[in-house]
Order: structure tokens, then C-alpha cells, then sequence
């Protein structure tokens, strides 16, 4: 999660390049393959690919390309393991990291992933030193509109099963249990709601405060974390300006 608010974090995505959507969509393609090699390719007997499939769409992943990533996963390119493999460690300013990889060489992604925290002045950890300042949420967001009705989301998300409601920059944020997510986000999905994002996140308990200088750094480092094939994603609880954030 980067930055104080979820929708800034969106809001820097959604302002990528071309070339960096590409970067993201590989990235969704490989959590594709996961899925398919643990639950099998249809989506109808598999909550995973379920939920990835929502993640894809909410990315503008184009249909087709969803579709390929499914064959693919099940056929010539079933045999390639990618291994989930989490790491931990301090950015500029303290900053508590953890950063997902899903790689295929799991010594190349370790060095790589060092290398990173190296270049940005940080360091990393061992497991355990910063995950514990985190808590696992499933996080949706919605866009909010002039139709909508503030309290009437708030009790469909209530009643899809959402532990919390909030709303931020003028949209809505819905957090669930993990366990619950997929339920959560399909019932807000029958009930005709659309997703700017739909995904486990990890949500830290507090933010730290950054000078200009430091919160650049910070900035510096998530670009190359995602510029990394291998990383799927970082979170983080550094405190970022929104003109930082935003792209």
C-alpha cells in the first residue's frame, strides 16, 4: 500500500504508461497461473481465480487477454512453478516494507529484492521484523458517483458481509476478513457494484511522517520494486504527500 490514502495508491496506478499497464497485466497473468495450478481453470469451482479475475478486470485487463492467461496456465505453461515468497525490511526513514514476489528463481529474486532496499538506503530483514506493524485485509474500493447513496453502500456492503465502511477522497473503501472477501466482493458484484479495486492488502496499523526529501526516496524505491518482474506487491507505512503520490 503506497501512501496514507488507498485511492492515492489507485490514483498513481491508474496514471501509469502504456508500457507500465503491460508490467502489471504480466504481473496478474503470473497470479493467473497460481491460481490455475491450485484450484484448476474454471473460475465457477475456484474462489482464487475468482477473485483474480475481478482484480484483472478492475485493471482493465482485457477479456481476452484474461482468457489467454487462463489457457496458458493450464496448458504449455502449467508446468512453470512460480514460487510466493514474502520479504521484509526498512526504507528511507525506518520505514517498515514487505514486499510479495512471485518468481521462478527464488535466488534471483532474493538478490534482486536486496539490491533494492540497498540502492534506496534501506535494508533488508529477516521475516517477522516489520509484518507484525501490518494487518491482512481484503480492501475494495468503489467509485463514488452522484446517484449513489452513501448509507445505502454502506448497508450493502454491511449485509455482503464487509467488517468496516469508509469513505475517502470521495469514494468507498470496504474492508473484509480475508476469509471473507471473495464472498463480500461477489455479493457487491451481484448487487451491480463495480470495482476501481478489489484485492488482499496488507493495511498498516500507523503511518510514518516523512520529510520531502525522504518521502522521495520512498517514492524512488517502489518504482524500482515495481519495475521488478518477480514483485507482485509492496506495502509500506510511510506517509506520502498526495503530489507525491499522484502521477
Amino acid at each position: 500500500m503506497s501512501g496514507h490514502s488507498k485511492w492515492a495508491t489507485i490514483k498513481r496506478q491508474k496514471g501509469k504508461t502504456d508500457a507500465a499497464r503491460g508490467k502489471v497485466f504480466t504481473k496478474i497473468g503470473r497470479e493467473i497461473a497460481v491460481a490455475v495450478k491450485m484450484g484448476g481453470p474454471d473460475p465457477s469451482s475456484n474462489s482464487r481465480l475468482r477473485d483474480v479475475i475481478a482484480k484483472a478486470k478492475a485493471n482493465n485487463m482485457p477479456g481476452d487477454n484474461i482468457t489467454r492467461s487462463i489457457k496458458k496456465a493450464s496448458g504449455e505453461l502449467g508446468s512453470i512453478n512460480y514460487e510466493s515468497i514474502t520479504y521484509e525490511g526498512y526504507g528511507p526513514g525506518g520505514t517498515a516494507v514487505i514486499v510479495e514476489t512471485l518468481t521462478d528463481n527464488k535466488n534471483r529474486t532474493a538478490s534482486d529484492v536486496r539490491h533494492i532496499f540497498d540502492r534506496a538506503g534501506g535494508s533488508m530483514g529477516t521475516n517477522g521484523c516489520v509484518s507484525y506493524l501490518f494487518s491482512n485485509k481484503g480492501v475494495i474500493i468503489i467509485e463514488k458517483t452522484e446517484k449513489m447513496d452513501d448509507d445505502e453502500v454502506m448497508m450493502a456492503a454491511l449485509d455482503a458481509g464487509a467488517e468496516d465502511f469508509n469513505i475517502e477522497d470521495g469514494n468507498y473503501e470496504i474492508l473484509t476478513d480475508p476469509a471473507t472477501f471473495s464472498t463480500v466482493r461477489e455479493n457487491l458484484e451481484k448487487a451491480g457494484y463495480e470495482f476501481v479495486s478489489a484485492q488482499l492488502d496488507m493495511l498498516p496499523a500507523s503511518y510514518i511522517g516523512l520529510d520531502d526529501e525522504t518521502a522521495k526516496k520512498v517514492m524512488r524505491m517502489l518504482d524500482m520494486f515495481d519495475e521488478n518482474d518477480d514483485v507482485q506487491n509492496v506495502y509500506h507505512n510511510a506517509e506520502l504527500p498526495e503530489d507525491e503520490v499522484e502521477e
